[in-house]
Order: C-alpha cells, then structure tokens, then sequence
C-alpha cells in the first residue's frame, strides 16, 4: 500500500489498551523511541493487532507543536 504521508516509521507493538471506545497502541519505533496512538477498538480488531506485531506507524498531521 502506498500513502502519500511522508513521516512513516515501523516499529513493534509493545502494548495495547484497551478502552470502552479507542484503545492506546504503543508502538517501539527504535533507539529507545515510543510511539503513542490512539485508535478505535473496532480498528484494532479488524488489524488483528496484538503485542510483538511488526507495525508501521503513519503520522499526518496539519500541526506541529513544539514546547519548550
């Protein structure tokens, strides 16, 4: 599949939380990185997502927050 997001990384899922809606997926994207992403419950069922999957993390966003 190709996606016209440029900031693509893969990592492995490390943990999944489940919640009443989204679940938290964390994902370790190396050099002692982790990712974050929120996703719907149904989402993380239909990809058969569990811990130990080799995963790509996808970001697109509009904004870039920076704080110092």
């Amino acid at each position: 599949m190709k996606l016209s997001a440029r900031n693509q990384f893969t990592g492995t899922v490390i943990e999944i939380a489940p919640g009443a809606v989204n679940g938290v997926i964390k994902v370790d994207i190396g050099a002692g990185n982790i990712v974050t992403s929120s996703i719907t419950e149904e989402a993380i069922v239909d990809l058969g997502l569990k811990v130990g999957d080799a995963v790509t993390v996808v970001v697109k966003a509009s904004d870039v927050l920076i704080g110092k």
